[in-house]
């Protein structure tokens, strides 16, 4: 059997739905003290998404970008987990990711129209991202109706990149 002690990427999702927060438990399990519940009295509420915003262009095939992030702001009414913040740079030696943007909702489609106005207030000044491009999944047809699969976004590729044609190009074209 294998066991994995780390904490998955998606854990947000996880503490969103059941207001558990993981990294604390993990700190009671480090200094041998007990959980402060067990596994039967933890209950799921909702929905919740998770939106990793990257420094990359979904136009070139999501080729990494680097440079400064001159502003970095995002909406109040959803968590953000991030390492940057306006100012820092982004270079070519890490990981391009900005940052994971969670939303819970009462239940899917609350949480989607969470995630998209939560993206819709998300701007990130002076390098390519995929904000507009997470916005338009968000948008798409398919993914509203639940009809998934791994294809939908090679499915949807043009349309998804026509559509995440936005702010970010404005920003760029602006200087600002």
């Amino acid at each position: 059997m294998e066991m994995n002690t780390r904490l998955q990427v998606e854990h947000p999702i996880t503490e969103m739905i059941t207001n558990v927060d993981l990294v604390e438990w993990q700190l009671h399990i480090a200094n041998n003290e007990n959980l402060p519940l067990e596994q039967k009295d933890i209950k799921v509420d909702g929905h919740a998404f998770e939106a990793r915003i990257y420094a990359e262009n979904p136009r070139e095939n999501f080729l990494p970008q680097t440079g400064k992030i001159q502003l970095f702001a995002t909406s109040e009414n959803a968590r953000l987990d991030t390492g940057v913040a306006s100012g820092d740079e982004i270079s070519p030696f890490y990981d391009p990711m900005i940052a994971k943007l969670i939303v819970w909702g009462e239940n899917r489609t609350e949480a989607l129209e969470n995630l998209a106005e939560a993206l819709a207030n998300t701007h990130v000044v002076g390098l390519q991202t995929n904000v507009s491009y997470l916005h338009a999944i968000t948008q798409n047809k398919d993914f509203k109706q639940e009809k998934i699969s791994t294809s939908l976004l090679e499915k949807h590729h043009k349309s998804l990149v026509k559509e995440a044609i936005s702010k970010e190009d404005i920003n760029i074209i602006a200087g600002i």
